[in-house]
């Protein structure tokens, strides 16, 4: 399982990677495997204000549809466009264009609690 060093990670299996106080957010190469192939991503509301630990959308595949959760609070300030069209993008490219939403932290000491690319490791292996 790819699982990038530079990135941050929550037990639900989003990773989120951060610029200033706004953090991008999109589901791991663990979570893509398991949930198979992707064929909707129910984007986000931009504006919405998320609470970590809710569920602010879902993605739906070929075995099942899961929630996906907010690692972090705040309000989501961008969702990606290409999951309109592109859903399968999730499984491709899971890091990179496969990213689900920007969300503009309300609490930026939520980041540090979250699982570095180790703790994850652990997590997913054990």
């Amino acid at each position: 399982m790819n699982v990038p060093d530079e990135l941050r990670y929550s037990s639900d299996h989003e990773w989120i990677s951060r610029d200033g106080d706004t953090v991008t957010i999109g589901i791991t190469d663990f979570a893509q495997d398991s949930l198979g192939d992707v064929v909707f991503v129910e984007l986000p509301e931009v504006g919405q204000v998320v609470a970590a630990s809710d569920t602010f959308t879902e993605v739906e595949s070929t075995k099942s549809v899961s929630d996906i959760y907010a690692p972090v609070s705040g309000t989501i300030s961008e969702a990606n466009p290409l999951l309109d069209e592109q859903p399968e993008l999730l499984n491709s490219d899971p890091y990179g264009d496969g990213w689900i939403c920007r969300i503009d932290m309300s609490d930026p000491t939520q980041f540090d609690a979250l699982l570095d690319a180790g703790a994850y490791r652990e997590l997913i292996e054990g």
